[in-house]
């Protein structure tokens, strides 16, 4: 069930156990700025590169409110399984909690998906397509870079965590303890 919350429930965390995904404390009460700041890189470099080139003005606005809905449904896609999933907003990011531990490959993937399926995918096939489905295929890619700002942070953290290791609530824990 997915739950829509003004503020994420606090779980009850063994930080014996646990320790913080992001253990940098500075980075971590700064981490939206580097998150807006890859946004905003991202968006500049969108017209700098011409990626809304042939597209109305009202479609690009369409077509990113459909692209944020479908990055959103992969991310519960990826843990459809979860008994809850608790979503909340904070500035301009959405935020999907699922109340689960999960692996290093299934967070990765939790991630990453929307990034591969809307950003890698969709550039990629550009590049054997031309015209306005050409042009289609470069904002969406473009589009989702953007909205995946802190997805891109997050999933190369991800990567530079211990094999084996457990994610749950902004935490990790290596090892099978339980």
């Amino acid at each position: 069930m997915i739950h829509w919350v003004k503020a994420m429930p606090a779980p009850e965390i063994d930080h014996s156990v646990y320790r913080p995904f992001i253990r940098n404390e500075w980075f971590r009460k700064n981490y939206m700025v580097f998150a807006y700041g890859l946004m905003a890189v991202l968006a500049v470099l969108c017209f700098v590169f011409r990626g809304e080139r042939g597209i109305p003005v009202y479609l690009r606005l369409v077509s990113f409110a459909a692209v944020f809905l479908v990055h959103e449904s992969l991310h519960i896609l990826a843990v459809r399984s979860c008994r809850d999933i608790y979503m909340t907003r904070r500035g301009l990011y959405f935020w999907l909690q699922p109340d689960m531990e999960m692996s290093k490959g299934h967070f990765f993937l939790f991630m990453s998906l929307p990034l591969l399926m809307l950003s890698v995918l969709p550039a990629l096939l550009s590049f054997f397509v031309s015209g306005p489905a050409a042009a289609w295929l470069k904002w969406i890619a473009w589009i989702n870079g953007i909205i995946a700002g802190s997805d891109i942070i997050n999933t190369v953290l991800i990567l530079f965590k211990p094999r084996g290791a457990k994610f749950y609530w902004g935490y990790y824990r290596i090892g099978n303890q339980d």
